[in-house]
């Protein structure tokens, strides 16, 4: 099987497993680092155009488990850390890390914060090594280990 073909399994399955645990994921520590972690993944080539807003608004209104917040207040917190990356990338990364660091207490909402990062990566159907980059980063930042996402 390919890897685009197991990567696309792959990410299928986490939304199943995301929704399947919509009901523990409503904490705000999952909701900022969720949405601190679609940042960086989507500055990740350098820059952060439409289509990778779109997808991120895609995600906000289209997925079961981010339903469980107020779609303005996850877009209001997704800009502002899209804008610690865009005006210093290296401390706004340091910063974004921070507030993805904050689910890593549950780690059921550590896997899905990485799922979620995943999931953004891969939904433009090319999930490249820059993306990948970032969600590794994302693994050591809440004490997982990237081999258990195929990172």
């Amino acid at each position: 099987m390919a890897l685009w073909d197991r990567f696309k399994e792959s990410a299928a399955t986490m939304q199943t497993q995301l929704v399947a645990r919509k009901n523990d994921l409503k904490s705000g520590a999952f909701r900022d680092a969720s949405m601190a972690m679609c940042a960086p993944v989507a500055a990740a080539d350098g820059t952060v155009d439409p289509s990778e807003r779109r997808r991120v608004a895609q995600l906000i209104s289209g997925n079961e488990v981010l339903q469980n917040f107020d779609a303005m207040d996850l877009q209001r917190r997704f800009e502002d850390n899209l804008g610690k990356l865009t005006a210093d990338y290296d401390f706004g990364k340091v910063s974004v890390l921070q507030e993805i660091a904050k689910a890593k207490k549950k780690p059921a909402e550590a896997r899905a914060v990485i799922q979620i990062g995943i999931v953004i990566g891969g939904a433009d159907g090319d999930f490249d090594k820059d993306e990948q980059g970032v969600v590794r980063e994302a693994c050591f930042a809440l004490d997982l280990p990237p081999h258990e996402f195929d990172l």
